[in-house]
C-alpha cells in the first residue's frame, strides 16, 4: 500500500480512531527518539541519509523498538515513496504489484521506492529469494523489520545485499520524553485535554512499559479518557491511576525468539557460576512472561547432569521429583517446586565430567570403532570358536573383578590402539572427587 497516495492513509494519520501511540509516531528524524548509536549525530544512519546514499538495510529488535517509525522516517527524509508488506499476511503476489508500481514511478517521476517489509523472517526462502533481482536492479530499496536474529531467519544472499542494523528497547528517559511530548501536543497528542500527569505517574508508566513506548501511552490514554474531571475541571492522573492503568510490567520475552533462549542462557549461567539470586531472577523473569514451566524443569534435568553431575549424581533425582510434585500441585504453589530446584542446582557442587561422551564420540567419528579385546569378548561365542577351530579361548583370559580385593583387578578394557587413552577427567568437588579418590587408593593399593 502506499502510504503518500492521494486516498490512502498514513501511518500517522490523526483520525479519531487510531490510538496515541501512532499518532505520536515521529515523522522526522529530528523528532525520532531512541537508537542515538544509529541516528544521532555524525552516526551510521544520520550520514547515510544526509547523504541520501540509502542501501538495502534490515533492522532488528524487539518489538516497539522503532524499526517500522525509522524506515518510514527515512522515506520521509530523502522523499521517497514508502510501501508496506507485511510478510504474514503478504505474498509474493503482493510483492509483484509493489515492483510494478515502483517500476512505474521510477521511470515517470524518478521518485525511489522504499519497501517496508514487516516481519520479514516470517517469508520462506522462496519468498526471500523473490526480492533479490529487485534489489539488484534498484528498482526498490527494501528496509526489512524483524524481531528474530537474521542470521538465523534471513538468507544469506538477502543478508549479503544488505546492511544489518540492532536497534535496542527504549530506555526510560526515551519514553519519559514521548510521554512529555503526548500530553503536550494538542494536534496529534492530549494537550487539548486540561490534563495533570504527575510525575511518579509518568515514572510507573515509562517504568512499567519495559521500553514498550506504545504500552506507556496507550495506558496514558486508556487513563485520560476514563478519569473523571475533579471539581476544577482537571483530569488528574496520579499514581494511584497509573497503577490501575498499567498493572503488569512489560517483560520483553517471545518464546519463540531470541529472548527465550537469551533468558535461558542467562539462568543456565547463573547456576553454572553458583549465583543463587541470579538464577531465581532469570527463572521468574522467564514465569513472568508466561514460559511453560515444563521448559524450565527440562532446562534443569539438563543441568543437573550436565553441569552438577557426578558432583552430586542425586541432582537428578532431586529435578525430577520437583517436577513430578509440580505436576500434582500446580500453580501458584508449584514455585515452590522450581525455586528449590534452581537454588539447589546453584549451589550444588559441579562437575562437567559427563562431557566425555561427547570426546568418545568425537574419537570414533574420526577413526571409527575398535576391536573388542579378546578376553571381553562373549565367552559363549568364544568357546564355540575354540572348540571348532581349536584355538585357545580367549575370554579364559578375562579376570573376574569380583574374586579380587576391593572387586577391581588391573586389566585391558579399551582396544589395543587405545588402551592407553583417557577422556574421562574427574571432577574435584562433591561426591566425585570421593569416588575418583576412592578407586585410586585402591589402583595404587
Amino acid at each position: 500500500m502506499d502510504l503518500f497516495e492521494e486516498g490512502s492513509k498514513s501511518i500517522t494519520d490523526d483520525g479519531v480512531n487510531q490510538p496515541l501511540a501512532t499518532r505520536m509516531r515521529p515523522e522526522s528524524l529530528d523528532e525520532f527518539v531512541g537508537q542515538e548509536e544509529l541516528v544521532g549525530e555524525g552516526k551510521m544512519i544520520r550520514r547515510m541519509i544526509e547523504s541520501g546514499m540509502i542501501g538495502s538495510l534490515i533492522f532488528y529488535g524487539p518489538p516497539s523498538s522503532g524499526k517500522t517509525t525509522l524506515a518510514h522516517v527515512i522515506s520521509k527524509e530523502i522523499e521517497a515513496r514508502f510501501e508496506i508488506i507485511n510478510a504474514v499476511l503478504d505474498g509474493l503476489k503482493d510483492l509483484r504489484l509493489v515492483v510494478k508500481k515502483a517500476d512505474h514511478e521510477r521511470k515517470a517521476s524518478g521518485k525511489r521506492t522504499i519497501l517496508f517489509v514487516d516481519e520479514i523472517h516470517r517469508w520462506n526462502k522462496a519468498q526471500q529469494d523473490a526480492l533479490l533481482p529487485h534489489l539488484e536492479s534498484g528498482v526498490i530499496t527494501l528496509v526489512g523489520a524483524t524481531t528474530e536474529n537474521p542470521f538465523y531467519s534471513l538468507v544469506n544472499p538477502l543478508l549479503s545485499r544488505c546492511q544489518l542494523f540492532e536497534l535496542k528497547p527504549l530506555t526510560k528517559p526515551d519514553i519519559m520524553t514521548m510521554i512529555e511530548r503526548s500530553v503536550k501536543d494538542e494536534k496529534k497528542g492530549l494537550g487539548f485535554m486540561d490534563l495533570d500527569l504527575t510525575q511518579k505517574a509518568r515514572e510507573h508508566f515509562a517504568e512499567y512499559a519495559g521500553g514498550d513506548v506504545r504500552n506507556a501511552l496507550n495506558a496514558i490514554e486508556m487513563a485520560a479518557l476514563t478519569t473523571p474531571k475533579n471539581k476544577d475541571g482537571v483530569v488528574e492522573i496520579d499514581i494511584d491511576i497509573a497503577r490501575e492503568s498499567i498493572q503488569k510490567r512489560n517483560v520483553r520475552y517471545d518464546r519463540g525468539g531470541d529472548e527465550h533462549y537469551h533468558y535461558a542462557s542467562a539462568l543456565i549461567k547463573s547456576m553454572r557460576g553458583s549465583d543463587v539470586d541470579a538464577s531465581l531472577y532469570w527463572m521468574n523473569a522467564m514465569l513472568e512472561a508466561g514460559e511453560d514451566p515444563s521448559f524450565i524443569f527440562r532446562r534443569f534435568m539438563i543441568f543437573a547432569s550436565e553441569d552438577v553431575g557426578m558432583a552430586d549424581p542425586y541432582a537428578i533425582t532431586v529435578v525430577n521429583a520437583a517436577h513430578e510434585s509440580f505436576q500434582k500441585t500446580g500453580m501458584p504453589e508449584g514455585l515452590y517446586f522450581l525455586s528449590h530446584c534452581a537454588i539447589f542446582l546453584a549451589l550444588s557442587a559441579k562437575s562437567n565430567s559427563t562431557k566425555a561422551i561427547f570426546d568418545i564420540s568425537r574419537t570414533m567419528k574420526q577413526s571409527g570403532v575398535g576391536d573388542v579385546p579378546s578376553h571381553l569378548k562373549d565367552k559363549t561365542a568364544n568357546k564355540k570358536k575354540s572348540v571348532y577351530l581349536g584355538v585357545e579361548n580367549a575370554s579364559e583370559n578375562y579376570k573376574y573383578p569380583h574374586q579380587f580385593p576391593h572387586h577391581w583387578v588391573k586389566q585391558q578394557y579399551l582396544p589395543d590402539e587405545l588402551k592407553n587413552k583417557s577422556w574421562y577427567d574427574p571432577g574435584a568437588s562433591g561426591r566425585e572427587a570421593k569416588l575418583w579418590e576412592r578407586l585410586q587408593k585402591i589402583k595404587d593399593g
